[in-house]
Formats: structure tokens, sequence, C-alpha cells
């Protein structure tokens, strides 16, 4: 099995070109499933999980075409042309499935455009229970009948979807997502209420209006959709991950290095940006994407808190908590969205970080220095505040199970390398 080995202490100096966002590339894909037209999607990164939906939708029927290479990242990226002419299944298997939790986003598109899914329970990284109990009482509200049975859900409208106000209790990217794209062909008008704003949720809105739906109340938490009785086929370029310019950002600003984030948007980043800025670290928008450089003296400890967009990112709690392992201070860390995501905590600590846990918050008192140490990787981004931390630790790193970064990481290696960090990828 591959592992990741740093020998720490260099600064990171030069660009990293951003690829395109996971989050955002899946529910796209799964959205191909609306339409008998072909949806072609550009800047797609290649990564595990993208390979994964892709033979999730061919098995339901899709034909998949890829006529781009994958490079290094941005807008060179692999382009994917997807045409489910028809669905000749409406089954996600389990073997499928339990690969990745957003395999679940095929089942608002199925329900709609076919009238009836079997989807198994999703699997995916170990972070929370991230229950569809929202997907399921969602698409009950829009007319569907939905029952759990033997690992799978069970969805069944065959007179189709009818419109209705959907509130949600509580915010959920997934959620959204999944009866937003049901909406679309949902007979009148549907309200989703406490909508999710993150932009991977906006890519997917506007990809969807391009491809004939109507959709008022983009970027906001109040999302109409009127329901029309066919889509058609579109062309859409995928947003640029804001969760790996945010990994990147933290590996310069831990390293005391400078590095440009080429086709990033400041835009996305915000609370990043201001959190980094509070800590020393200077963030600023480029012709060309996102400047981020420190070098003065040790960053400062920063208590955060992080939230559904446009607040903190969750998928950015742990690299960030590398970062505050070697502040001047210390830092109060708190996880709202997932009960289960201080795993890292005790990796970091092998390499010399001091942080205790307290229910949903970490203490971090941060220290002059870490040390190199033979870790492992429990789940996606707990792997890469790994790598983060080893960046800037004395001596030499050794990361195993990093199977998790090839799910949401392009090239990361060669992108680090690139700007002077001595990494490898060993057996």
């Amino acid at each position: 099995m591959d592992k990741i080995r740093i020998r720490g202490g260099r600064p990171l100096h030069g660009e990293i070109a951003i690829s395109g966002a996971k989050n955002a590339a899946l529910p796209l894909m799964a959205a191909s499933l609306l339409s008998d037209e072909t949806l072609t999607l550009s800047n797609l990164p290649h990564l595990v999980d993208i390979t994964t939906l892709a033979n999730l939708l061919v098995q339901h029927g899709a034909e998949i075409r890829m006529n781009g290479a994958a490079g290094n990242g941005g807008h060179t990226g692999r382009v994917l042309e997807l045409r489910a002419r028809d669905i000749v299944s409406t089954r996600a298997p389990y073997d499928l499935v339990r690969k990745m939790r957003a395999s679940v986003l095929v089942l608002g598109p199925l329900v709609a455009r076919a009238g009836r899914a079997e989807v198994s329970l999703p699997g995916g990284c170990a972070i929370g229970t991230r229950p569809v109990d929202l997907h399921i009482k969602g698409l009950n509200l829009l007319g569907a009948e939905v029952e759990l049975r033997e690992g799978y859900i069970h969805a069944r409208a065959p007179r189709g979807l009818v419109g209705a106000e959907v509130v949600f209790p509580a915010v959920s990217v997934g959620a959204t997502e999944n009866l937003m794209m049901a909406a679309t062909l949902a007979r009148g008008e549907t309200r989703l209420v406490n909508a999710a704003r993150e932009p991977e949720v906006t890519d997917l809105a506007h990809c969807l209006v391009k491809m004939g739906a109507r959709i008022k109340g983009i970027g906001t938490d109040t999302l109409t959709i009127h329901g029309v009785e066919r889509l058609h086929g579109a062309e859409h370029g995928v947003i640029p991950d804001r969760i790996e310019a945010g990994t990147y950002a933290m590996a310069a600003a831990i390293t005391g290095g400078e590095v440009e984030l080429l086709g990033a948007r400041l835009e996305h980043m915000r609370a990043v940006a201001e959190l980094l800025g509070e800590a020393g670290v200077s963030v600023r928008e480029s012709e060309r994407g996102i400047h981020v450089t420190r070098t003065g003296g040790p960053v400062r400890g920063v208590d955060v808190m992080t939230e559904p967009f446009p607040g903190f990112p969750t998928d950015l709690q742990a690299q960030f908590m590398a970062l505050m392992a070697l502040a001047d201070g210390a830092a109060m860390i708190t996880e709202t969205i997932f009960e289960n995501r201080f795993m890292h905590v005790p990796e970091l600590c092998r390499m010399g970080a001091n942080i205790n846990v307290h229910g949903a918050s970490a203490m971090v008192r941060g220290r002059p220095a870490l040390t190199g140490a033979e870790v492992m990787a429990t789940d996606l981004r707990a792997s890469v505040s790994l790598v983060v931390a080893g960046l800037a630790a004395r001596g030499e790193t050794i990361i195993n199970r990093v199977y998790h970064l090839d799910r949401g990481y392009e090239g990361l290696e060669a992108k680090l390398a690139a700007c002077g960090a001595d990494i490898e990828r060993i057996q």
C-alpha cells in the first residue's frame, strides 16, 4: 500500500493550479441522469471519487466519453460528455455506493426521471453518520413513497413528483442538491427553505438552469424551483476547488512560504481568508487567483468554529488545526457539522502537537516545532492535515493509508514538490 514521505522544513514558493471542485463535480455528474441529452462538463478533477461515480452512472445507463486529458489542474482538466439516453437500471448497488457517500445524489434524479430508485445506504469516510433522513423526508413531501429495506432506500413516484415546500431543520448540502435536482422535473412549484448556500450548490443550480430548469433565489437560503417537463443538454465548467485552495494556503502559511493559487476565487473563501489574516497570513486576490504569503514570525493562535457557508468550512478544520499546532498562543477549534471529525488529533499529537479535545471542541496550544513521525490517515481531510503538518515538521514524516488523498486531491505530491517541498510517494 502506498505511503507518502515528507522531509519537512522547506518553505513553499511558487504557483499551484487549483483543480475543479470534487464536491461540485459529483452532483453535476449526477444531474446528467435528468436528461436524455448530452451534458458536457469541463474542468473535472482526476480523482478516484469521480471514477467511482462515473462507474455508477454507467450502471444506470449513461454513456460517458472523456475528450480532455487530465492535467495539472485548472482549466486544462478533463472534459466528460455524459448522456443518459435511457435509464436502464434504477438500482444503485451497495458495491458501488459503499465507496462514496456522494453516490446518494443519484436518488433524486432517478426518482424524478424514472419514477423509482433503489439506492444503497451510503458509505465513505468515517467522520460521522451523515444521515439521509433529510433526503427521504424531502422526497416524501414531493410525493414519493420512500422506505428503508434491506440496506436500501426504496423510492417510488409512479405518477411523478409534485412541487411542495420543504423546510430543512438543519442545513444540508447533499439534501439541498438532491431535492433541487428532483424538483426540476416535478409538477408545480417547490420551495426549499433553509437551503445550503455553498458555492458547489450554486454551481449545480447554474448548470441546471443551463439545462432548462427554472430556479430562483440561487445563492440564497430559499430556492424556488418551477418544474418543467424535460431538461436538455448543456455545457458547464466546474468551479475551482475552494477546499484544495484553502489547504494549499495553509501549507504556505505553516512553512512560512509564498504561493499563488491559480484559478482560486476569493469570493468562495472569504471566511478562510479573514481567519488566516487574523493569524498573520496575507491572503489577497491576484490577477490569476489568490496570493498567500507568510514571511514574518509564527502565526498567531485564533479561535474558529465550523459553520455552513459562508462560514468557515468543516473540510478545512483539520488543516487549520495543523497550522494552529505551530501558532504563537492557543486556539479553540469547535466542530459543529460532523460529530466525529477529530480523528486526526492523535496523529498530530504523535508529531508533538499539544491538543486536548473536549466534546465538540479542541484546545490547541501552539508549540515552537513539530517532529516528523509515522502517522496514519483516517479520512480525506485528516490525511491532508498530516501532509500540512509534515511540511513544517523537523525530520521525516511517513503517512500511511494515503488512498484517502486520492479521493480528493489531484496531483498533490507533484503540486507541492513543484513549490519546493521534499515529498514523494513510496511503497
